[in-house]
């Protein structure tokens, strides 16, 4: 049924906004647009705030990996969708957390004994070409050396070479000592001109990488969204069907907040996912 209004319509170019007094110091590097996106209670500082106020859509065709590392360095973010496996979504979710980390857990790691051919193949299948050397190969065994893209030639280092013979042994590394603030981190690569720092702690077991490039995207990038580890921010969509399966393990890939993905949000389903959850 159609429906007359009966007062005057209007447009835009009826209206005319009057401005206050605008002071020298309003410039926009000083405007914020930082946005709580969690509840919090009157007073509080809220748990999350945006540093922008744009979210994506839980749509497979919007919120892959690409878009939760490019909104989140930009200062919004991106809720991975849900419409795959719990198992695919988990990695979405990891390999946004590990674009970008002040100390990062290494995930490219051998032993002495491992041969070029081993470097090469790790290389390929994490596209990290710093491989920390650790006596049992793990990322937080005990640091023995380290190799580069810069210790070996393709196609002219014997492929059977073994890594004890190219890597940069422990004695002649620069390290931070577990403890130290990233600043401290970023000044020690800096003054020795490095592009990895590793951190050990007193028993000379790796704890984490810092790298250089992480400071210079930051620099780049000042609105990023990071957590208290300097990682980026993303979230996760759910559903109301196999969310106790797929809560477990988006945490454990380090999913900082959820979002109900339903076509309808005023059920008993949404309210008994959400109390499960909580």
């Amino acid at each position: 049924m159609a429906y007359y209004f009966e007062e005057p319509s209007r447009t835009f170019s009826e209206y005319l906004l009057v401005p206050n007094l605008t002071a020298k110091d309003c410039i926009p590097e000083k405007v914020s647009l930082k946005t709580p996106i969690v509840r919090f209670q009157r007073g509080e500082t809220p748990a999350l705030s945006l540093n922008i106020p744009l979210v994506s859509a839980i749509m497979q065709a919007v919120s892959g990996e690409r878009m939760g590392i490019e909104l989140a360095r930009s200062g919004g973010l991106s809720f991975i969708y849900g419409s795959q496996p719990i198992q695919a979504q988990a990695e979405m979710v990891k390999r946004v957390k590990n674009y970008k980390a002040g100390f990062v857990v290494s995930d490219s790691n051998l032993t002495p004994e491992h041969t070029l051919v081993d470097v090469m193949a790790l290389t390929a299948k994490t596209g990290h070409s710093t491989i920390a050397i650790t006596a049992d190969g793990s990322p937080t065994g005990k640091l023995l050396g380290i190799v580069t893209s810069r210790d070996y030639r393709k196609g002219r280092t014997p492929l059977e070479t073994k890594v004890h013979e190219v890597m940069t042994p422990f004695a002649e590394m620069v390290y931070g000592k577990e403890g130290l603030t990233l600043s401290e981190a970023n000044d020690l690569i800096w003054e020795h001109k490095l592009n990895c720092l590793p951190v050990i702690d007193d028993q000379q077991q790796l704890k984490f990488l810092v790298f250089r490039k992480d400071y210079t995207a930051h620099k780049e990038n000042p609105l990023e969204l990071l957590d208290h580890h300097k990682r980026l921010v993303v979230g996760a969509g759910i559903n109301t069907r196999d969310y106790q399966e797929r809560v477990p393990a988006l945490v454990e890939a380090g999913a900082d907040l959820f979002c109900v993905d339903s076509s309808d949000g005023f059920t008993e389903w949404q309210y008994e996912t959400i109390k499960r959850i909580k």
